[in-house]
């Protein structure tokens, strides 16, 4: 999407671990996302305020998320589109599971982890995806 779109990709794992390195624990790892992701966050904010395109490659999890930052996006005039992949659990665990975990950008991820969070996920509905 970002070579696509030439856009910005800003995922937070990767700052994690250029920060942290890749042994970082699963708990640390959770709190520290949150103050990167507003980092990121504001970032993405003055590239979009210049006419850069930005990919958020985080979770976004919830529905309210989404409007929040679809909402801050579309008050600095930009368009927004949600891409979302809707993939069996199966297909995913296939896919992180092939991953080498020394690949950059990647932390390790456990079955249990990818079910619990899969539980917690809204799908966004169509009219939100536009």
């Amino acid at each position: 999407i970002e070579t696509e779109q030439s856009a910005i990709r800003l995922t937070p794992d990767e700052w994690t671990l250029d920060i942290y390195g890749q042994d970082t624990d699963r708990a640390l790892n959770d709190s520290m996302r949150d103050p990167i992701e507003a980092l990121q966050w504001k970032f993405a904010k003055r590239l979009l305020s210049i006419g850069c395109n930005v990919v958020l490659d985080w979770g976004l999890w919830s529905k309210e998320e989404r409007t929040k930052y679809r909402g801050e996006a579309q008050d600095l005039g930009v368009d927004v589109k949600v891409v979302f992949l809707d993939l069996p659990i199966d297909e995913l665990w296939e896919r992180i599971s092939q991953r080498p975990e020394s690949q950059k950008g990647t932390l390790h991820i456990k079955r249990e982890e990818l079910e619990e969070w899969s539980k917690r996920f809204e799908s966004p509905t169509e009219e939100k995806l536009a």
